[in-house]
């Protein structure tokens, strides 16, 4: 294959992201007018209006969270897991608008609701389209990067066997390039790739245009040698990429951020931020209020049955840590004869003689946790989330346990990833809070709107009974 057919789509990529928005948002026009015509409906000036809005919530959203960057080295699923939440949440603010502001005289129901799988089903279904043209191209020789690595560490190691797993992303890797090469076990990519020279050779073949792409994974203590490497490498046309080795730590919603035009990269943060934390709010407010009237009746005969049957207060407040690490108190039915909420807290353990009948019975069930839908409607916690334990035990596990306390980037929730995989109860091990943790920070790190539809699902099925809780 001649080389300037390596490349074909390489000059044209930012007509391509332009002609990309563009047929996003001519999806969306002609989903909604095909739509009115369909039913018989005439173009009002309403349905313009709401055809506009779309477009413009959901151009925002693209634009806001990189729909349109380039998507050569992540897999479809995520793709079509972007536009499936943004078009989501640009229709959720039409059916507002609609109701609100529209007073729902625009589009019928059925309508609405063909109008959102129709463009759904056109968003996702062409760009599976020109992920498969993409792939039959590449499979031809066209569009192909040829990307070489420096370092052979474990990053430049694991970075390898990423590219070569995955070669639907089009990238031809070449070898590595090192002045003091170390032993890689490459098993597992199936073929040998070769240590081409050093990094003067890297110079070299980038200056003579054989290669398009150049990862850089040397530590960060090598800064001296980097600076001169990409300094000689600024004198080549090739696309120079850094990969710190920080991105072989377990990293938390790791994401880039600029303070001031200076690039930044986040180890640690929180998925919930910006525009997601309004939307995990209105989650909570929603279905918290939908909740409590439902429960209304078992809250009244359950505190009426706990005055009954043992003295002390109907609910027992105990102090936790909520998002950020400051405290809160948390509601529940009272339990137990005794409230512990000072410096020492004995976990409760089974069969434990503190525990009244009554209080048995809905640790069981976990129904002494249903006052805390006040807490997540006093915003304090969330229906989804890590579950929050007594300040006592932070303290104690948080030196024990590491990343213990990235637990707390988030609310703290009625439910969890942990509890519906049957981490709850009494950790009486280390390793059980270990494990419990482990789930805790698999949630942050890919935490969506759909993941806790599916929890608090699973939570109604087999979250309530479990034998760890007593």
């Amino acid at each position: 294959m001649s080389t300037p057919l390596r490349g074909i789509l390489k000059a044209h990529q930012s007509s391509l992201s332009v002609a990309h928005r563009l047929l996003d948002l001519t999806v969306i026009v002609l989903g909604g007018a095909c739509q009115a015509r369909f039913n018989g409906m005439a173009l009002t000036a309403e349905a313009w209006t709401q055809i506009l809005l779309a477009v413009l919530v959901f151009h925002w959203l693209g634009e806001c969270h990189q729909l349109y960057g380039s998507w050569r080295g992540e897999r479809i699923g995520r793709e079509l897991l972007k536009v499936l939440n943004y078009w989501a949440l640009t229709f959720a603010v039409l059916l507002s608008a609609d109701y609100l502001l529209l007073n729902h005289t625009g589009v019928r129901d059925h309508a609405q609701l063909a109008w959102f799988a129709t463009v759904l089903l056109a968003l996702c279904g062409y760009r599976l389209g020109i992920r498969s043209l993409l792939q039959g191209l590449r499979s031809q020789g066209f569009n192909i990067r040829r990307v070489a690595v420096v370092g052979t560490g474990h990053c430049s190691e694991r970075l390898a066997r990423s590219i070569e797993s995955a070669p639907w992303m089009g990238l031809d890797l070449l070898g590595f390039y090192d002045d003091q090469p170390q032993q890689m076990d490459l098993a597992r990519i199936g073929r040998r790739v070769p240590v081409l020279g050093g990094l003067d050779q890297l110079l070299i073949d980038a200056r003579k245009g054989r290669i398009d792409k150049v990862y850089i994974t040397l530590s960060l203590d090598s800064q001296t040698r980097l600076g001169q490497l990409i300094r000689g490498l600024s004198d080549t046309t090739a696309s120079v990429y850094v990969i710190p080795d920080v991105f072989m730590f377990e990293l938390l919603h790791a994401r880039s951020e600029s303070i001031n035009g200076l690039p930044s990269i986040s180890i640690f943060d929180s998925p919930m931020d910006g525009a997601w934390s309004m939307v995990k709010r209105a989650e909570d407010i929603v279905l918290s209020s939908i909740i409590l009237t439902m429960i209304a009746l078992p809250l009244l005969l359950i505190a009426a049955t706990i005055k009954l049957t043992s003295p002390g207060p109907v609910l027992f407040r105990q102090r936790r840590y909520g998002l950020d690490g400051r405290p809160i108190m948390v509601w529940k039915f009272r339990s137990m004869s005794v409230q512990e909420n000072d410096k020492r807290v004995t976990q409760a353990t089974r069969n434990d003689a503190r525990i009244t009948p009554l209080g048995a019975l809905l640790r069981r069930t976990s129904l002494d946790e249903l006052p805390q839908f006040f807490n997540v409607l006093r915003g304090e916690m969330s229906i989804v989330g890590p579950r929050p334990h007594a300040v006592a035990h932070n303290e104690q596990y948080r030196k024990q346990v590491a990343g213990y306390m990235l637990r707390h980037k988030v609310k703290p929730g009625i439910t969890g990833w942990a509890q519906i995989n049957g981490w709850r109860g009494e950790t009486d091990t280390l390793d059980k809070m270990r494990k419990r943790v482990e789930f805790d920070l698999q949630y942050i790190e890919h935490w969506s709107v759909w993941l806790d539809m599916k929890i608090i699902l699973l939570t109604l099925f087999k979250g309530f009974v479990n034998k760890n809780a007593f």
